[in-house]
């Protein structure tokens, strides 16, 4: 996809906020629409269908996280990716971004050249969903890297992007060890900069989610990590 073809909305309520981070990716040559608060862009993300949202948490009227895990229900928003772009630098604030579906977390201030490379790095990911349409079949577990499906025993598991792609990752590669730096690259992006807690987090939260029993069939059949 042609970045003249992709659709950033921004949604902050301080307009210089959407003014500099707006100036910054036009110029890249991205089509920009800007919101200044939950409801209007879930309101907007209807109407305009973005591949990105770029999203603040603190904002009046609806707040980011719940925004977003509205967004998430929409089936014509399935596939879009959402950043936080926010003050809020707490650990428990990024685990609850997280949580509500959000696919990165960027914490403000945060100079616009690393911004644009973020953002560069996030759409990426676009690329590579066109690309990639593999369904793995692992343990008895239906892995649908299109559709962001994850079946076992007729039963769908829900994760947010980050943690499928994590997972589907580790179930790639069977027998492979996977080391922290090639994990941040493969789920991350080299041009994002994250904490090494960033994985700890997302690990955490697919044990809880799927369950111990499936982390031991994925161990029984190969897997390893190393983080």
């Amino acid at each position: 996809m042609k970045k003249k073809d992709i659709k950033i909305l921004l949604v902050d309520d301080e307009q210089d906020i959407l003014e500099i981070v707006g100036y910054n990716l036009s110029q890249e040559g991205y089509q920009i629409v800007t919101a200044t608060n939950g409801k209007e862009a879930i309101t907007k993300a209807k109407k305009e269908l973005p591949q990105l949202i770029i999203m603040d948490v603190m904002m009046p009227e609806m707040d980011g996280m719940e925004a977003c895990e509205n967004i998430r229900k929409l089936p014509e928003l399935s596939n879009v990716i959402i950043t936080f772009l926010t003050a809020r630098s707490e650990d428990y604030s990024q685990v609850a971004g997280f949580d509500a579906g959000a696919d990165d977390y960027i914490t403000k201030p945060i100079k616009p050249k690393l911004l644009v490379s973020k953002v560069k790095a996030l759409l990426r990911r676009l690329k590579n969903e066109e690309q990639n349409t593999e369904t793995l079949n692992v343990g008895g577990i239906e892995i649908n890297r299109e559709e962001y499906k994850i079946i076992k025993e007729g039963k769908e598991i829900v994760l947010p992007r980050k943690e499928f792609e994590l997972f589907y990752l580790l179930a790639s590669k069977p027998g492979k060890v996977f080391k922290r730096e090639e994990i941040l690259d493969k789920v991350w992006g080299n041009e994002v900069i994250v904490g090494g807690r960033t994985i700890d987090v997302h690990i955490r939260k697919l044990r809880e989610k799927i369950g111990e029993d499936l982390f031991k069939t994925i161990k029984g059949v190969g897997y390893k990590l190393e983080v």
